[in-house]
């Protein structure tokens, strides 16, 4: 009798180069290409599993739906600029200026460095369903990192909290702006993109233009590995 211990769940379809992504990673990485070339609406289930290489019915073991691989490739583009933020924010050391350059640069790099522009799917109705109030939740809480830091500038700690909170809505929506210069021009360079957006964010705060050089240089201090 043989003693091969046969593999648990269900296998992959046949066809499927060897990526060297894991199962879960294919499914992601397929449903951010069709759900950003084909629509959120127009992908089926189908379609990512078997673009990713699998079964429908494989998916499930990994996903419960769109809703869930929808959910998880945006939480995917916030939650690395929020353990930044958490970061920056602690670091008194340093003036809150360069900390929120060095937010401004990472984020923007993140949200335009992927192979796939998944900003532009927070605009899809459908994010407004209950199923994704963690990604809100998380986004909420990156906003509010970027008003702590921008209430630590010399320019925003003079600001009534009001104009505080216009200011640091403003700035939140400049970063994700670069969702739309991405989609306008997907060939742009990112590290321009990231660097150009940073200064425009200290310009938004306040910041005079003769400071903005060493700012950045502080900034990319930050960054370093």
């Amino acid at each position: 009798m043989s003693t091969t211990r046969r593999r648990v769940g269900r296998p992959r379809a046949a066809g499927r180069s060897d990526s060297g992504l894991s199962a879960r990673e294919e499914l992601l990485e397929a449903a951010a290409e069709l759900f950003t070339t084909l629509g959120y609406a127009a992908t089926t289930t189908r379609a990512v599993a078997e673009r990713a290489g699998m079964r429908q019915a494989s998916m499930y073991h990994y996903f419960a739906g769109k809703e869930d691989l929808l959910a998880t490739l945006l939480e995917g583009t916030v939650r690395p600029s929020l353990e930044l933020a958490h970061k920056l924010t602690a670091r008194h050391d340093v003036p809150a200026e360069a900390r929120l350059w060095a937010l401004c640069r990472a984020d923007v790099a993140l949200l335009c460095g992927g192979r796939h522009n998944l900003g532009a799917l927070y605009l899809l109705p459908e994010v407004s369903a209950e199923r994704f109030s963690d990604f809100r939740a998380v986004r909420d809480e990156l906003r509010a990192a970027y008003r702590e830091l921008l209430a630590g500038t010399e320019p925003g700690g003079e600001l009534p909290p009001a104009e505080l909170d216009i200011r640091a809505e403003l700035l939140f929506g400049l970063i994700e702006g670069v969702i739309l210069v991405r989609r306008e021009a997907p060939h742009r360079e990112v590290a321009a993109i990231a660097a150009a957006t940073a200064d425009a964010a200290l310009r938004m705060a306040g910041c005079p233009e003769h400071v903005l050089p060493k700012l950045g240089r502080e900034g990319k201090a930050l960054l370093a590995p």
